[in-house]
């Protein structure tokens, strides 16, 4: 998984968490550093919400019982999934540097030349540029070198049971992960693959993509045309899904993801202007009138705008000033795919890495 804090791809059934099938009888988050607890198949926690699943679905022959049955418990996915210390500085600076590096750039540019077709195909048909494919396809997995090695049954399951109660957002994540166990049981299910077969990140999130399960049901297309959606072996599978999720998230052809910007001086124009975070909301006369510079390539920029801050450490420390962009609606698109203003600066920039290391060829 590519950034921090890292919910991989979010989908529609998402909101539709189990709690809302059991009537709002959500198992409570695990206690920090329980010992691991007895296997599934002997919870009545795990029965339930098996059984609410199988009922939802209008499974009689016991699917969701069957395999949650068998899943494991995964200490592992409840120490990833929780967040950095609320006092940690982040480092744009440090985080860029992991993915824009001469072996990432080289693999990109293998991966866009193997797949240009495809990828001028996606460009053409969803408006999404290759290098943003491209960058996405990169950052999460380095063309498909890091796809994850957890048995996604077992993640979903034990996040779905177990979610760590000192996460700040425990309740909700839990609900979340609950939706994503039942989609993937529905997504296992239509695809003839058992449920333990399937591998993925320590949050659920698989293929070259990294597809959660709901958004694999409600955004993954058969790019290749061979019948059937691969998003693990499919190259072309996963760039047709990467550009139909950003489509779908309100990605616009032809605009620019961000802009660069001098900020406004510390005062009330520059809180006014980082309040709504990424969500773009000011016009570009009002990005001015609060103080900020946008670079000229901005001029005439019709749509609302964000001013994204990245911190560069801690200032105290010796770390460096935050950067500062624009960000645009596709920029705020890019977030939906991960909602991390880093991870989006570093899709972008890594994709434009790989498209000026194949035109200097």
């Amino acid at each position: 998984m590519a950034a921090p804090p890292r919910r991989g791809v979010l989908g529609a059934l998402a909101a539709v968490a189990v709690a809302a099938i059991v009537g709002g009888a959500v198992p409570q988050p695990a206690q920090a550093g329980s010992d691991t607890p007895g296997p599934f198949a002997q919870r009545d926690d795990a029965r339930a919400l098996a059984r609410a699943i199988d009922s939802a679905e209008g499974w009689d022959d016991g699917w969701a019982q069957r395999w949650i049955a068998q899943a494991r418990w995964d200490r592992r996915a409840r120490q990833f999934v929780l967040p950095p210390p609320p006092t940690a500085f982040k480092n744009w600076a440090a985080y860029r540097a992991r993915f824009i590096e001469p072996r990432r750039i080289a693999a990109g540019v293998r991966f866009w030349d193997t797949h240009a077709p495809t990828l001028a195909r996606a460009e053409a048909e969803y408006g999404v540029p290759a290098a943003v494919i491209v960058g996405i396809i990169g950052v999460e997995t380095l063309y498909g070198q890091h796809r994850g090695q957890h048995r996604t049954l077992d993640v979903l399951t034990t996040l779905a049971l177990d979610f760590p109660a000192e996460h700040p957002r425990a309740a909700a994540r839990q609900a979340f992960f609950q939706g994503e166990l039942r989609a993937f049981l529905r997504l296992a299910r239509a695809s003839g693959t058992a449920p333990d077969a399937w591998r993925s990140s320590y949050a659920g999130a698989m293929g070259l993509p990294q597809f959660m399960p709901s958004s694999w049901l409600a955004h993954a297309v058969d790019y290749d045309g061979d019948g059937r959606i691969d998003l693990t072996a499919s190259a072309a599978d996963a760039i047709g899904s990467v550009a139909r999720f950003l489509h779908a998230h309100g990605w616009q052809r032809g605009m620019p993801a961000r802009y660069a910007v001098t900020p406004p001086p510390p005062g009330e124009g520059l809180q006014t202007l980082l309040g709504p975070d990424i969500r773009p909301t000011f016009a570009l006369a009002q990005v001015r009138a609060l103080g900020a510079v946008p670079e000229p390539a901005a001029e005439g920029h019709a749509g609302p705008l964000a001013l994204v801050l990245l911190q560069n450490g801690d200032p105290d420390a010796g770390g460096a000033p935050p950067t500062y962009v624009l960000g645009t609606a596709n920029f705020y698109a890019l977030t939906r795919y991960n909602q991390s203003s880093y991870y989006a600066m570093a899709v972008l920039d890594l994709g434009e890495a790989v498209a000026q290391a194949r035109a200097a060829r």
